[in-house]
């Protein structure tokens, strides 16, 4: 239970007092800080609709002339909404905090470059390699090689959102599990779908990196 810094009753943890609409000092989960039931599939519109409803119920601005315990009730609120909010928008930061939350992680065996994805990577970092060392050459040599790559960014993209679309059937099957199913396959899978975006995600800020050399010169 927490007790109200406005009206001193006591209630369940949550953002707002449900008796005087106060801010609550809360440690809760990130679903909770939002009023959402624990469940990876989350309706965006739903997920902004709760944000800024609670987020103008507990500005610090609307306390700011309250007792210091309000005013700072109010400032750890807007911090924990602000957080859960930035979590749980993002499918990856979800399903890793739902790692955490299962008392799972990504370990050491899952920052392994993925196995079918190896030969990309060579790939790339070859093209990579071969593109640092074109600069200041034969201009139309360097620009067969940036058309390349450009053209293996698009595929890193296509790549990473069909991932994220794995990642969102995953998400459905966590949410449609029995109470007695064994969630073992379902972190195993998580932790594979978030290590290969994780992957795709560097090869593709690499790729921009060079891309974005070229341009800047």
């Amino acid at each position: 239970m927490v007790q109200c810094p406005s009206c001193a009753r006591l209630s369940e943890p949550r953002l707002v007092c449900p008796q005087c609409g106060g801010p609550l000092p809360a440690e809760i989960d990130s679903f909770a800080a939002l009023g959402l039931t624990r469940k990876l599939v989350i309706a965006p519109a739903a997920l902004e609709r709760a944000y800024h409803d609670l987020s103008r119920r507990i500005h610090p601005d609307r306390f700011a002339s309250s007792p210091p315990k309000v005013r700072d009730a109010s400032l750890r609120a807007t911090a924990l909404l602000t957080r859960s909010y930035r979590i749980l928008s993002d499918p990856v930061s979800r399903g890793n905090y739902w790692l955490e939350l299962n008392g799972e992680k990504l370990n050491q065996n899952n920052n392994r470059v993925p196995p079918d994805l190896a030969e990309l990577v060579f790939e790339i970092q070859e093209q990579l390699a071969e593109f640092r060392a074109a600069r200041g050459g034969d201009a139309s040599e360097t620009g067969d090689i940036a058309d390349a790559i450009a053209g293996r960014r698009r595929e890193l993209a296509a790549a990473i959102e069909q991932a994220i679309g794995d990642l969102n059937r995953n998400f459905e099957r966590w949410d449609a599990r029995g109470e007695h199913d064994d969630l073992a396959p379902l972190i195993s899978e998580l932790k594979a779908l978030l290590s290969r975006i994780a992957y795709l995600r560097t090869l593709i800020r690499d790729v921009d990196r060079e891309l974005d050399s070229v341009k800047a010169a």
